[in-house]
C-alpha cells in the first residue's frame, strides 16, 4: 500500500531523471496519480513505463517548448512539442480557461501532444472558476468501426465537469468504446477473461480473449454491436477524432501514434502526434452562477432520489463512484496490482530513485 504522495514524488523523480523540468516533473505526477486516486487504475501509474518506452524511443520530448501558433479571441490551435501529453493537456486547458474568461467561452485545439492520462483531469480544472470544461482525445489505433475488421479509430474519450452548488460536481469521464485498452491490460495482468461484448478477434468475430486486440483483433465501439447501438458508440468516436485531430492538425484514425507497445507509428503520418481538444464554457455568459449551481442541485437531488430498481442502492450521479473512490484512497493509501508494483521496482533500479 503507498500513499499517493509517495508515488507522486517517485513518479515526478522519474520524470526529472528523464529531462522534464522540475515544475512538469510535478504536474505530470499529478496528473497520473489522479487516475489511481478516483480509482481508475488503467490510467495511472501502471502507465509509467508506457511514458519511458516512448522517450526511450525518442517519441516524448521531456523538456517541450509548448505555444499557441493560430488563435482568434475564442478559439486557439496548440503544438505540444512532442511533450507528456499530461504536460501539454493542462497548458492547453489554462488557455481555453484564458479565453472563456474574455470571451465567455474558450476553445482550443492540441497537436503534437501524446497520452494525457484521464480526461476527466482536465475537464475538472475549469471547476475551481465556476466554469464547465469539456475534454475530448484521440488515441491508439485499436477500434473496429461497425461492420469493420480494421482497426482504424481510438478509444476517444470524452469528458465533461460541470460545477453545482452545495452539491459535488457532475463529472462524466467515459470511452467511447465499451471498455478502455487500460481495463483490458488489467485484465490481461490478472489472467481474466474480458467481458461479452468488448472486442472482437482479428476475423471480426466476438471473444472474450483478453489477449484478442493484441493478437490481430479490436475493441468495439460503445454498444457492442449493432443492435445494440454501436453505430452510435462509432459516431461518437469518430467526431472526438475529427474534434481532436482533423481540427488541430494532429494525426487521426489509424495514423493516430499508439501509445501500445505492440503498434508502431505510421510510416506516413497525416498531421503531428497526437490531438487534444478542450472547451470551456463560464456559466455567467449565460446566467448568474448562483441561479444555475442552485438548479444544478435541484437537478442532482432530484435524479439521486429517483426510484431504483430490486437489488440496487442508490442511483448515482456521473463522478460519484470516483469521487468516493478518491476520499477511501486518500485516507488508506493505493493498492497496486503485483504486476504494476514489480514494474515500479524495475524502473526504481533504472533510474536509482527509491520507490
Amino acid at each position: 500500500m503507498f500513499s499517493h504522495q509517495q508515488l507522486e514524488k517517485f513518479v515526478a523523480n522519474v520524470f526529472g531523471s528523464i529531462g522534464c523540468p522540475e515544475d512538469q516533473a510535478k504536474l505530470a505526477a499529478e496528473v497520473l496519480i489522479s487516475a489511481d486516486l478516483r480509482g481508475i487504475e488503467s490510467h495511472g501509474i501502471a502507465r509509467l513505463k508506457g511514458y519511458l518506452r516512448l522517450w526511450e524511443k525518442g517519441r516524448i520530448n521531456p523538456n517541450p517548448q509548448i505555444e499557441v501558433v493560430h488563435e482568434t479571441p475564442s478559439t486557439a490551435v496548440v503544438d505540444g512539442d512532442g511533450g507528456l501529453g499530461l504536460v501539454v493537456g493542462p497548458w492547453a486547458m489554462e488557455r481555453a480557461m484564458e479565453k472563456a474568461q474574455t470571451a465567455g467561452t474558450g476553445w482550443v485545439a492540441v497537436r503534437n501532444s501524446n497520452h494525457f492520462g484521464i480526461a476527466g483531469y482536465h475537464a475538472m480544472m475549469p471547476l475551481k472558476r465556476d466554469m464547465i470544461g469539456i475534454t475530448m482525445t484521440n488515441a491508439s489505433p485499436l477500434v473496429a468501426p461497425t461492420f469493420s475488421a480494421e482497426r482504424l479509430l481510438g478509444t476517444n474519450p470524452i469528458a465533461i465537469a460541470i460545477p453545482a452548488g452545495k452539491e459535488p460536481p457532475f463529472v462524466a469521464d467515459m470511452a467511447t468504446t465499451t471498455a478502455a485498452n487500460g481495463k483490458l491490460e488489467v485484465l490481461m495482468r490478472k489472467g481474466e477473461s474480458a467481458p461479452e461484448g468488448w472486442i472482437q478477434d482479428k476475423d471480426g468475430v466476438m471473444t472474450t480473449n483478453a489477449f484478442g486486440v493484441k493478437e490481430g483483433g479490436a475493441l468495439l465501439p460503445l454498444g457492442g454491436q449493432r443492435e445494440s447501438g454501436s453505430h452510435k458508440g462509432y459516431a461518437l468516436g469518430a467526431i472526438v477524432d475529427i474534434f481532436s485531430g482533423v481540427l488541430s492538425g494532429a494525426n487521426f484514425g489509424p495514423w493516430v501514434p499508439p501509445f501500445v507497445n505492440f503498434l508502431e507509428p505510421h510510416e506516413e503520418p497525416v498531421g503531428k502526434g497526437l490531438g487534444h481538444f478542450f472547451g470551456v464554457m463560464r456559466i455567467d455568459a449565460f446566467r448568474t452562477s448562483d441561479e444555475f449551481k442552485d438548479m444544478m442541485d435541484t437537478w442532482i437531488r432530484r435524479f439521486r432520489s429517483s426510484k431504483v430498481v430490486d437489488g440496487q442502492k442508490k442511483v448515482l450521479i456521473p463522478g460519484d463512484p470516483e469521487r468516493e473512490m478518491e476520499e477511501k484512497l486518500r485516507q488508506t493509501g493505493i493498492k497496486l496490482t503485483p504486476g504494476v508494483e514489480d514494474e515500479l521496482l524495475e524502473i526504481s533500479r533504472q533510474f536509482d530513485i527509491p520507490l
